[in-house]
């Protein structure tokens, strides 16, 4: 053996041991376990959610025999109930539109005060039980106020203000309106706080210090920060409101055309020309809205995650 040869030998290393990656069957198993919490919530999601949406998708394109047709989607968005779709999309917009604007004014008072004070305790109890107070008991408290011979409008009437001789009716398009912005504004109070509370003092102070004035601070730093968790908040209130079902047809009885409306008078068993799945039909016309407007609202969500994350 050469001394060139023993000197190789001499200077060569062992190669570091390659970890030994656990088996496929092993990860498998592993995520199951990891995962294993979930399984009651997927059961129980798929029972009462998923289940539902796919007989709602597989009935709207079904004739009465069972038979694939799209007759059933051509009526949803015709006549009556075209319109229905029209006035819920006009009604829901409106809603939205007036409760995120006062509930963000609204928030941002409360914010204002002190932290642990009186105040910002009794609104946030208020909004998280008047969010969830709707239905027919909203609907009953408004008649009992607004109603033709509610208190608020006697009241009224006695001081000379006579709310229906002026053309105004809680039963109209204008007075659902206002029961819907009743439980929208605390909605917006709840989602949008924690936005305004993510906006950080020190995005103030160096713009103070960089000579930038109250309005300039509000119009380039809080407003372009704020704005995708306002519109993300807005479109929840739409969808919030495009959904809602019971209180609107306590105060009209169906004379509204509102779509929940529609697909409740036809499941009860109102079914026009022999369509018995016309009901579905529209009720997925009601999922394809609402899923495109949570999409958006998702997306503005991740943009609105970046700053105030």
């Amino acid at each position: 053996m050469t001394a060139e040869t023993l000197t190789t030998a001499a200077g060569a290393t062992t190669p570091a041991a390659v970890p030994v990656r656990p088996g496929f069957a092993r990860r498998s198993l592993k995520w199951v376990t990891g995962h294993l919490g979930l399984v009651p919530f997927l059961a129980y999601t798929g029972v009462f959610l998923g289940a539902p949406v796919v007989m709602v998708a597989v009935g709207a394109f079904q004739d009465n025999d069972g038979a694939f047709t799209t007759a059933n989607l051509g009526a949803a968005f015709k006549d009556q109930f075209g319109r229905s779709f029209v006035t819920s999309i006009e009604l829901s917009a409106l809603t939205a539109l007036l409760g995120a604007v006062l509930g963000a004014l609204l928030a941002h008072a409360v914010l204002g005060s002190k932290p642990d004070g009186l105040l910002r305790k009794v609104v946030s109890s208020a909004a998280g039980v008047l969010a969830n107070f709707g239905g027919v008991p909203l609907a009953f408290a408004f008649i009992a106020t607004l109603g033709s011979i509610g208190i608020v409008t006697k009241a009224l009437t006695g001081l000379g203000l006579d709310l229906y001789a002026s053309g105004f009716s809680l039963f109209s398009f204008s007075g659902i309106a206002i029961v819907y912005v009743y439980f929208q504004i605390p909605l917006m109070v709840i989602v949008f706080t924690p936005a305004l509370e993510g906006m950080r003092a020190q995005w103030r102070e160096a713009a103070e210090n960089l000579g930038a004035t109250r309005a300039q601070y509000f119009r380039l730093i809080a407003v372009p920060v704020l704005l995708p968790p306002f519109l993300a908040s807005t479109l929840l209130l739409f969808a919030n409101a495009f959904s809602a079902y019971a209180t609107a047809y306590a105060l009209t009885t169906g004379i509204i055309p509102l779509v929940p409306i529609q697909i409740g008078s036809l499941v009860s068993g109102n079914v026009v020309a022999d369509q018995q799945n016309l009901g579905k039909a529209l009720g997925l016309g009601m999922i394809v809205v609402v899923a495109v407007v949570m999409a958006f609202y998702s997306w503005m969500q991740r943009r609105a995650s970046r700053w105030l994350g």
